[in-house]
């Protein structure tokens, strides 16, 4: 797993990036060694193009807000330079991935796993955890239990966070792993300096060892009178 990671989200002017419709907003959160940094971009951008009806009632950027935003070119390269090198952590990774390469390739500037060290998408990785549920952020964030009683319009920064927060708690396993096998290997290291010669040895009194030949018995009689303590 890189070491950096950055969850991002975008929102567009409508769900066609193949029919022109173009990012309006880009929210990326940064991950270092699974902990949210306070480093993260955010930027609105003009999309020369206006909204469709049911894009502006998911997000709320009207096309008057968005008018003196800078275009996606002026942008571009700082947003590479945030992103570079990292992880990527998407939610349904093929739409964002869709828009911001036809993005960069108007600027003349690639595709976008050019920049990156890869792209996990936690669509399928949370279609894989919860088979057969509704997957969405929402649906997401209830069953992790992640508040997001604010999210009234997508924002693609505060969804970036909000997803930041499911995928840590959707992978928290992983860490759990590793912490065990840590755990696991600490105390190998203390068992392998324990000097058994300098240990005490404690033997059974007459009365403990009358009280366990008892108990044999009794096993000896359920088994049938055949029991491993007691065979040749």
């Amino acid at each position: 797993m890189a070491a950096r990671q950055v969850v991002l989200d975008t929102e567009t002017t409508g769900l066609s990036a193949s029919l022109g419709d173009r990012v309006i907003e880009i929210g990326c959160i940064e991950l270092l060694s699974r902990r949210v940094s306070d480093n993260h971009f955010h930027c609105y951008v003009n999309p020369e193009r206006k909204s469709e009806e049911g894009a502006l009632r998911v997000h709320g950027l009207t096309d008057e807000f968005l008018a003196d935003k800078p275009k996606f070119a002026e942008i571009a390269k700082a947003f590479l330079e945030y992103t570079r090198g990292a992880e990527l952590v998407i939610h349904n990774a093929d739409f964002d991935v869709e828009f911001l390469d036809l993005e960069l390739e108007r600027a003349g500037l690639g595709r976008l796993k050019e920049h990156v060290a890869g792209i996990i998408d936690t669509l399928p990785l949370a279609r894989e955890l919860h088979p057969g549920r509704r997957n969405s952020l929402d649906a997401l964030c209830e069953r992790y239990a992640v508040d997001n009683a604010h999210r009234t319009l997508h924002g693609a920064l505060l969804d970036a966070r909000l997803l930041a927060e499911v995928y840590l708690a959707m992978t928290r396993g992983q860490d759990s792993l590793a912490m065990d096998l840590e755990t696991a290997a600490e105390q190998a290291a203390v068992t392998a300096r324990i000097d058994a010669s300098k240990l005490a040895v404690l033997r059974a009194s007459d009365d403990e060892l009358r009280a366990h030949e008892a108990y044999l018995d009794g096993m000896g009689k359920e088994a049938g009178g055949k029991i491993v303590w007691r065979m040749p």
